[in-house]
């Protein structure tokens, strides 16, 4: 009966809230040390505990040593997409109910926040993120009840998510936590068929919802750190927004075709994609330095026009040929690290990661019983492979 109670509550004051932007006042970037971009350009991971909607599916969660190793080797920063339902209880065997997404499993948040401590014991900062939010996932495989971009309930919902959140971590400053809004935004025709297409969403609907959940996560604490997904699946930036004090967080994937080259949830008809070249001519685009300057271009001029940039996601699926990865994602980590912007691998362990990628043409050293991807750390720690 609690959730509930806290949910009526938040419904009475949610019309309280519109002020609050002003409160988070002109220091919303006072952590950056730099003289460009306003956020620190951590680098680091995403780490998936929580990333699927069915706790049970989580597989090995992060360990101390994890962040041990990360501290070690220099990293700062850790992101943790969450799927909503991952904290919640509810009867799984049927789909979720709208009520139901208010229904809080203490035992589970409890984990978030062990997670979020271990990072900070390890002196990493936190980015918290909803992968998928009420009513929205860039991700197939879980049947919301409603859709984030056109309906009221499940824009409630999602701020009283935020809400829950920037509460729980109320005391803890910006320089070790922020909340970043929504994972990879985009309209997407059928949110049940993983290759749907994915569009723009219209500026003034993707600033509505995002303004209002900044405004809910300030009214717990004016000094939060907000971060919101750039448009079309990370990709655009948000000029909506640049009047406020919000970073905005990019995507290192692009182009998809070496990014993630033989994903069978980005791309269809895996098999009878060209042979990757870099740079060089695949399909019909040449492939090349000049082509990511292009793309990073906007989001290069919104870090001097002075609003915070953060590279969110990047990394490269393991059915990408070693050596052409590490070609491309060192061009992209030179564009981003030159412009002061930090990143974040997906993921530390798994098929995008410095540690049992499972790819099958590298020489892995041995590393506590793991496989290290040694050329991929040196290129993220210093720049070289």
């Amino acid at each position: 009966m609690k959730q509930q109670t806290d949910r009526r509550d938040f419904i009475k004051k949610a019309a309280l809230f519109t002020g609050t932007v002003g409160m988070a006042g002109t220091s919303a970037f006072a952590i950056s040390g730099n003289s460009g971009n306003p956020l620190p350009p951590w680098k680091g991971f995403n780490l998936l505990d929580f990333f699927s909607p069915d706790p049970s599916r989580t597989g090995n969660g992060s360990t101390e040593e994890d962040f041990k190793w990360m501290s070690d080797w220099g990293f700062d920063f850790v992101r943790i997409p969450m799927a909503y339902p991952s904290y919640l209880d509810f009867d799984r065997s049927r789909d979720i109910i709208p009520d139901e997404v208010y229904s809080l499993n203490e035992e589970a948040l409890e984990q978030v926040d062990k997670l979020v401590a271990l990072a900070h014991k390890y002196g990493m900062h936190v980015s918290l993120n909803l992968h998928r939010a009420p009513g929205y996932c860039i991700n197939a495989g879980f049947r919301e009840p409603y859709n984030l971009w056109k309906d009221a309930e499940a824009q409630e919902a999602f701020y009283w998510h935020w809400q829950m959140w920037a509460r729980r971590y109320k005391s803890i400053s910006r320089d070790k936590i922020s909340f970043d809004l929504l994972n990879e935004p985009a309209m997407i025709a059928n949110m049940n068929d993983q290759h749907s297409s994915k569009t723009l969403i219209p500026g003034e609907i993707y600033a509505k919802v995002a303004i209002r959940a900044a405004e809910t996560i300030w009214a717990e604490n004016p000094d939060h750190l907000v971060i919101a997904d750039g448009n079309q699946i990370g990709t655009k930036v948000i000029p909506e927004i640049t009047h406020l004090p919000i970073g905005q967080s990019c995507r290192g994937y692009y182009p998809g075709i070496i990014s993630h080259y033989k994903a069978p949830w980005a791309m269809k008809d895996i098999d009878k994609l060209p042979p990757l070249k870099y740079p060089g001519q695949v399909g019909d685009q040449y492939l090349s330095r000049d082509m990511l300057e292009e793309f990073y271009a906007p989001w290069i001029q919104l870090v001097r026009s002075g609003t915070g940039v953060h590279c969110g996601e990047c990394g490269c699926y393991n059915k990408t040929p070693h050596d052409i990865f590490l070609a491309w994602f060192g061009d992209v980590i030179d564009i981003l690290t030159s412009n002061e912007i930090g990143f974040a691998l997906w993921n530390f362990r798994g098929s995008f990661g410095i540690l049992d990628s499972g790819r099958a043409d590298v020489a892995y050293e041995d590393w506590h019983g793991h496989k290290l991807d040694r050329k991929l750390l040196d290129l993220i720690r210093l720049g070289s492979a």
